[in-house]
């Protein structure tokens, strides 16, 4: 029985160690970013305007990737200023650089991340991940992992 356990966690941990990433690119946008498929399994149905897509995970976690043009020519530095002050969402974490923006916190029981890459090209290239607190132990450590993956031209 012992020998049977060990055997079963060694695939488990290969599998685990072999899922393919998928790695999403926007043609409208360029803006592409890397994720764990074997998570996010279910694709939603892309919008109308092409800007991105949005997966689901089995334990309620979503992960959006998307482009946008940048209309209000917002900053890194003025989104940041528009998300402390809505005051809608306990932001915990926000750090803005050059051509870059993070928002992290909580709305409710829900875990967000967010991550925008102001481009050259009058654009703006962003990742959204939300997932339950209860989910922190699972998703906390993909998320960098998952972020650093945004690109965009």
């Amino acid at each position: 029985m012992r020998v049977l356990f060990i055997a079963l966690a060694f695939l488990s941990l290969t599998q685990a160690a072999t899922a393919e990433p998928l790695t999403y690119t926007n043609e409208r946008f360029g803006t592409s970013a890397t994720f764990p498929a074997d998570i996010f399994t279910q694709q939603q149905e892309p919008p109308e305007n092409g800007d991105g897509l949005t997966w689901q995970s089995a334990d309620g976690a979503s992960l959006a990737i998307f482009g946008s043009y940048n209309a209000l020519d917002e900053t890194p530095r003025s989104r940041q200023a528009t998300a402390k002050a809505a005051g809608e969402r306990e932001l915990t974490y926000s750090k803005a650089g050059k051509n870059w923006l993070v928002l992290s916190g909580f709305e409710g029981n829900v875990v967000f991340y967010e991550r925008y890459l102001f481009g050259a090209s009058g654009t703006v290239h962003g990742l959204v991940l939300k997932y339950p607190r209860s989910h922190k132990a699972k998703y906390d450590p993909l998320t960098g992992k998952i972020a650093t993956s945004l690109k965009g031209p």
